[in-house]
């Protein structure tokens, strides 16, 4: 029994499991910190995102917020939307040290224009919050509609955009 507990645990809470695939958070199969950091020192966007990637949820590295910022910057800065998408996270997030709304929106907004659903939810959020922008819940309708209808929402983005429509009742606005 230990053992089917530990297994359970090991594929919902690791890397290699659940508990980070419904954002498609793992952005690697196995890669080392030091090949990432290699390759993302050359210009590689997809490296600076996964070294972001691995500094924000201290993979093979040590958690390091301000590191996990500067290369989601690094490869966002390139186009890389994903990274849009982790660094307006990381400005939107209390516990990283680096909490600016606007900044969050601004990262958001860009990666939700290139069409990426959790973005577009995240942003319908910032304006269903007033968080970065005022409270504005017609276009919290419009962005988090976005989210659910985009044909590339993970169910988990569509299941909490769902839930988001119910929770501010956007079908009034």
């Amino acid at each position: 029994m230990k053992l089917k507990t530990l297994l359970l645990i090991f594929i919902l809470y690791t890397p290699f499991g659940g508990a980070f695939s419904n954002s498609g958070d793992n952005p690697f199969s196995v890669s080392t910190f030091n090949e990432e950091k290699s390759l993302a020192e050359k210009g590689n966007a997809d490296a600076q995102f996964r070294l972001g990637w691995m500094y924000r949820f201290g993979y093979d590295a040590l958690k390091d917020y301000k590191e996990a910022a500067k290369w989601y910057r690094e490869a966002a800065e390139q186009g890389h939307t994903k990274a849009k998408r982790f660094l307006g996270l990381l400005y939107d997030n209390t516990d990283s040290g680096l909490t600016n709304y606007k900044e969050a929106v601004k990262w958001f907004r860009e990666a939700a224009e290139e069409g990426d659903a959790a973005s577009q939810r995240f942003l319908g959020m910032s304006y269903a919050n007033g968080e970065g922008v005022p409270r504005d819940l017609s276009k919290t309708k419009y962005w988090i509609k976005r989210a659910y209808e985009n044909p590339d929402a993970s169910s988990s983005t569509k299941g909490l955009a769902k839930s988001n429509w119910k929770e501010f009742e956007l079908w009034k606005y």
